[in-house]
């Protein structure tokens, strides 16, 4: 089973119009950790950049426009794929793995690959990916109407992981909670 754990940062909300300045990814194949990476992304020049997201993240604009861009940044991403995927082996894919990604990371990643001239994200991809969130839904049921929200934060902290508030906001730290939640939801006994 290939997995691909991924968090991402953005500019804004909206796929259409923000851009993505951090990916954070961990690549699992059969249950074993083949390669991670954190990566700094310079917005596609036509991404609206919100100073809110800025702010969440913890980063400025300033900082995000010095990073590489995004067409390098791609080039790196796909090269990795390529290591553990045949994109044109239709059984050969990775499951996408987020918290909350489907409505959200998935449809900013999927608009990474078309700003990049690729139309094949689903020659990478399932298009049925795995979202820990739904995940951790039925395994927290018979504790949620006591928590006051469904963020990662917070299922992180009702399982008892220890946190660094310092750190949520970071693709790479988010990825961590997540990975974390995942193993704890999904372990064999």
């Amino acid at each position: 089973m290939k997995l691909f754990f991924f968090d991402l940062e953005t500019t804004g909300l909206s796929p259409a119009k923000n851009g993505i300045h951090q990916i954070g990814f961990e690549i699992v194949i059969d249950g074993t950790t083949k390669e991670q990476a954190d990566w700094k992304v310079r917005p596609n020049p036509k991404a609206v950049i919100e100073q809110e997201a800025l702010d969440v993240a913890g980063v400025t604009k300033e900082q995000i426009l010095t990073y590489p861009p995004m067409e390098e940044v791609y080039s790196r991403l796909t090269a990795m794929l390529t290591k553990y995927v045949d994109k044109f082996n239709k059984t050969d894919k990775f499951f996408l793995v987020g918290y909350n990604n489907a409505p959200f990371d998935n449809q900013f990643l999927r608009g990474f690959f078309l700003q990049n001239g690729d139309n094949y994200f689903g020659s990478w991809f399932w298009s049925n990916s795995i979202d820990v969130m739904v995940l951790a839904t039925q395994y927290l049921m018979d504790r949620r109407a006591k928590m006051e929200n469904f963020k990662l934060a917070t299922v992180a902290r009702e399982m008892g992981i220890t946190m660094d508030e310092s750190k949520l906001h970071d693709a790479s730290y988010d990825l961590y909670l997540t990975r974390t939640i995942y193993d704890m939801i999904t372990k064999k006994d």
